[in-house]
């Protein structure tokens, strides 16, 4: 497997990453937008405007990972690449300059919130997803590096 930053002609293909992930794991939410919407927004809006690396494994995009300098926004895996370490690697990038990161995740996630609670990521607000555009109940997490650090010592 290579990490890689993404690159324009990667749009297609984390386009589909994301559909698929968000249709086997996040199977609660609501199908907001089609596929030809969901490429259109990677394209235009979120390469452009994020930091977005990308895990390629066998030859194809396994996962990706958005993020800018609070917050971050996306990391997907495909199902079958998900419990191989990926994830961690491509956070590991996001968190790889010390700073404070931000996410959301919904509360029914629960191996997403597994997940970031592993890495010392803290719970800040639940909501009751009347701000987001899925309308579901979320999570507010951050991770500080300063805390990274007492807990280590501990």
């Amino acid at each position: 497997m290579i990490l890689r930053r993404a690159v324009p002609d990667d749009a297609q293909a984390i386009a589909i990453v994301h559909r698929t992930a968000v249709r086997a794991s996040l199977s609660f939410l609501p199908d907001l937008h089609t596929a030809e919407e969901d490429l259109t927004f990677f394209s235009e809006r979120f390469l452009p405007a994020n930091d977005v690396w990308v895990a390629d494994a066998e030859g194809q995009v396994a996962g990706y990972i958005g993020f800018d300098d609070g917050w971050i926004h996306h990391l997907y895996l495909l199902p079958e690449f998900q419990g191989r370490g990926i994830g961690p690697q491509l956070l590991a990038l996001a968190l790889a300059d010390g700073r404070r990161r931000r996410l959301w995740t919904f509360q029914r996630n629960d191996r997403a919130r597994r997940f970031y609670e592993a890495r010392g990521f803290v719970l800040l607000e639940l909501t009751d997803g009347s701000g987001n555009e899925e309308k579901t109940p979320d999570a507010l997490y951050e991770w500080r590096p300063d805390i990274q650090k007492t807990s280590r010592r501990l």
